[in-house]
């Protein structure tokens, strides 16, 4: 359903109030930039603080235009609220600098640079400019200035926060259409914030404050329907430069596949398991997010083989919660998406049957779906029932038909006039009681299938090229399916104009919750966002409110997924640890986690319990040191050892099992395509090997010695050299990088 046609008398505040709608006229339309900015100055003044959204809905022309004519005047003050902002990959050393420089040429050709973002990189941003964040792209303004303007809020509290700020103008990227001579704007990847917006800001100019909604249209952006598709009077203003000959709109920022590697795929994996059939998924970006994809379509694609995997890794045995709370069949029933996120994989899921368990906005519908008392097919069977559950009466009225039409019941060719139903000039009786009436309204009025039912929702998307493509050529059957609104709808499950908490909780069944942390003590608690120093890595988003809403819903749970360890300053950690200074999802709300060793089931258990769990599935390298600090601390009983069947989580273990699987093609590192090409897949992994090895002091000189000692190039080996600018080394620290590099291609 499209937000332009909700209506609920239960609320007082709606989306766009009907007779508001009507009285605002379209927006004003500006093909020019810089008269845009001159328009938003004379309507605000020179003290702006824009509103921005995060990922690939901002305005780059129109926040481009807007920073560089501050930047030339300083009797304008601005600030700029946002959150990720997108970049792309420079690389710090030289040496990462020529490796990336074709790539990004080749695969962010178009892409325009945002400009506040590369003077802040330059150290450049002048004192009447500050940009502040919510959220960073992970780990890009660590030991940065930015630490001191991040602002740390829960996704769904950002529209407060930044009203409490005083945005004046809010932007975003849009797709437009005109059908039937209507012209509607679509929210594309960032419905996020501007449905909740809207409203207030309306309400605002009523009162004589100045404020600006602002609109930039981009054809590449793909036109998503229900929420997202809005009246073309819900801005105040549009840059749409496609008046302008010959112009072309820039491409957007594309996400290259990530490489899933063999920790990651045994974690996705993991989780796959502790899906329901017919119940929900919410999950993050990244590999460990693609992995889970991956594993959820090798279980629907191929069961046998992956039935034949539980049972090689003994996992039903080991982590009994599989059976308790997940499957390891096939979907027949399908999956419903709610994640503040869209990435590809709920395309690719779509497309492989999975994603289709269907919800409605109609909760007297949902509860019955819900129940099995009726199934997403009309028959007269459904009429019966929304009868006996009071949703209509025996004696028809006009709200009644009009209701049955509205959820696809009754066909929309069926009128109702002074208690008689018509159809095509055939006139009947409107009373359900009556047998003949039945007979001749189950012939004449019902419908084949409930309409408005969607299989996902989602707040803002980003994602590979090939995620744009696949949106873009939707039909629009598939598009009515996939529904972009509020980040307040999906994220909580409080009351909102979209719908009320039953609703969403009716939605919402068997939901799984799955998001990603960087650590996790042992006692339970995650750490997400930051380290025990305060330095911000990204931010908080979604993640508290998915994991409290798990806790809210009766057969729900929140999975936290996480390496068991990792290098930090050149040294392997244990990213289970004893405790840190450091919380982002407190222990009281503790549930699954889940590493590449198997799962660890937390809720309602006693610590001594929630500690033995995370201590079975670390990394046996610091196994003991966990235990021996738990029962120092009394938290583990003294005679507690570790059992054998959980002793050997090695690296050399994981990838025996691994390789097992890779010979039969089954966990490849890119299973969902490949953004880099065969000597960039060498050189990469090359890279990434020796910039851990050389970390250290320690390890630099290893690398070194061994590398001098080593073979100087051959003849197979020019080409990489060549695309890397190391062919013709001209310094002697360009010898020795190529020497370190030789050695480590050679493996």
């Amino acid at each position: 359903m499209s937000v332009l046609e909700l209506v609920d008398t239960s609320i007082t505040t709606s989306p766009i109030n009907a007779a508001a709608s009507q009285a605002k006229p379209a927006a004003t339309t500006f093909s020019e930039a810089d008269k845009l900015v001159d328009r938003i100055i004379e309507v605000v003044g020179k003290e702006i603080v824009l509103g921005a959204p995060l990922a690939i809905g901002k305005s780059i022309t129109f926040i481009n235009a807007l920073y560089q004519r501050a930047k030339a005047d300083p009797s304008i003050t601005l600030r700029i609220e946002t959150g990720i902002t997108l970049e792309k990959p420079v690389g710090k050393s030289q040496l990462e600098k020529n490796f990336l420089k074709p790539f990004v040429e080749r695969e962010f050709a178009g892409v325009p640079d945002i400009d506040y973002i590369m003077d802040l990189r330059k150290g450049v941003v002048p004192s009447n400019i500050t940009i502040s964040e919510f959220f960073f792209k992970a780990g890009s303004f660590m030991n940065s200035p930015q630490q001191m303007n991040y602002t740390s809020t829960n996704y769904t509290h950002a529209v407060r926060d930044l009203l409490d700020k005083g945005v004046n103008v809010v932007t975003q990227l849009v797709a437009k259409r005109t059908i039937n001579g209507v012209t509607t704007y679509s929210l594309c990847s960032n419905s996020d914030l501007a449905l909740d917006f809207a409203p207030i800001l309306r309400e605002m100019q009523e009162s004589g404050t100045p404020v600006a909604m602002v609109a930039e249209v981009n054809t590449n952006m793909p036109f998503m329907q229900n929420h997202a598709e809005v009246a073309d009077n819900l801005f105040d203003f549009v840059l749409d430069q496609n008046s302008k000959p010959e112009h072309k709109d820039y491409p957007l920022f594309a996400a290259p596949h990530a490489s899933i590697s063999p920790e990651d795929h045994m974690i996705g994996f993991y989780a796959s398991t502790l899906i329901k059939d017919g119940g929900t998924l919410q999950v993050g970006i990244g590999s460990l997010s693609s992995a889970l994809i991956y594993s959820t379509l090798l279980r629907h694609q191929d069961n046998s083989t992956y039935n034949q995997i539980m049972n090689d890794l003994n996992v039903a045995k080991k982590f009994p919660i599989c059976r308790t709370v997940g499957d390891t069949g096939i979907f027949n029933e399908g999956l419903y998406g709610c994640s503040e996120l869209m990435v590809d994989g709920f395309v690719n899921l779509y497309k492989a049957g999975i994603l289709k368990r269907e919800v409605f906005e109609d909760l007297t519908v949902q509860t019955l779906l819900n129940r099995k008392k009726i199934t997403t097919d009309v028959t007269v069977s459904t009429l019966l029932t929304l009868l006996e559950y009071g949703a209509i009466q025996q004696q028809l009225t006009s709200q009644n038909v009009d209701y049955l039409k509205r959820i696809g019941v009754f066909l929309p060719s069926v009128e109702f006039a002074n208690g008689q139903l018509q159809v095509e000039q055939q006139t009947m009786s409107a009373n359900l009681g009556d047998a003949e009436a039945l007979q001749w309204i189950t012939k004449h009025c019902l419908g084949d299938k409930l309409c408005g039912g969607v299989v996902m929702h989602g707040a803002f998307f980003i994602g590979p090229k090939d995620f744009y493509d696949a949106l873009n050529n939707m039909s629009d059957e598939d598009h009515k399916k996939f529904c972009m609104t509020s980040v307040n709808y999906v994220n909580d499950l409080y009351d909102h104009f979209i719908g009320n908490q039953q609703l969403k909780q009716a939605q919402r069944k068997h939901a799984r919750f799955i998001n990603s942390a960087m650590m996790v003590t042992l006692n339970g608690s995650a750490i997400s966002d930051a380290l025990e120093n305060g330095q911000v890595v990204s931010g908080v988003g979604g993640q508290y409110n998915f994991v409290a809403q798990s806790h809210q819903i009766q057969d729900s749970r929140s999975i936290m997924k996480l390496r068991s360890c990792s290098y930090r300053n050149g040294k392997l950690k244990s990213n289970i640890l004893f405790n840190y200074g450091h919380t982002t999802i407190p222990r009281q709300l503790r549930d699954i986690v889940i590493t590449e060793y198997g799962i660890a089931d937390l809720r309602s258990k006693p610590d001594h319990v929630v500690y033995t769990e995370l201590i079975k599935i670390a990394d046996s390298r610091f196994q003991q040191q966990l235990l021996d600090q738990a029962k120092a601390a009394g938290k583990v009983a003294k005679d507690y050892t570790i059992p054998v069947e959980f002793g050997n989580n090695t690296p050399q273990a994981l990838r025996e099992s691994y390789q097992k699987y890779a010979k039969q093609n089954i966990f490849g590192p890119f299973p969902f395509g490949c953004s880099f090409t065969d000597e960039e897949l060498q050189l990469g992994k090359a890279l990434k090997a020796l910039k851990a090895k050389t970390a250290t002091p320690k390890g630099k000189i290893t690398c070194i010695l061994k590398a001098l000692k080593g073979p100087k190039a051959d003849q197979s080996m020019q080409p990489l050299l060549e695309r890397i600018g190391l062919n013709e080394p001209k310094s002697l620290q360009d010898r020795i990088t190529q020497r370190l590099l030789i050695a480590e291609l050679r493996g």
